[in-house]
């Protein structure tokens, strides 16, 4: 069974009654998996950031950056 998943690098769903239970899945697919999701949340987060109003615009950041670098006399 562990060669199978392995080979075919599918995830394995095990099941107790016929109801699913577990999942075994093969480790060169699991890192894989894991960065799959914390980009998923990451995306996610930055969704909830943007419906939350938690963003503003490009230009407008880059204007207030130029703004304040020619306040500054124009050093980087």
């Amino acid at each position: 069974m562990l060669a199978e998943v392995a080979e075919q690098r599918q995830p394995l769903v095990l099941t107790e009654n016929g109801e699913p239970k577990a999942v075994l899945q093969d480790m060169a697919s699991y890192p894989e998996t894991q960065e799959t999701l914390a980009l998923l949340t990451m995306l996610a987060l930055g969704h909830q950031d943007v419906d939350a109003g938690g963003v503003k615009p490009a230009a407008e950041v880059v204007a207030r950056l130029r703004a304040k670098r020619a306040r500054a006399g124009g050093r980087p």
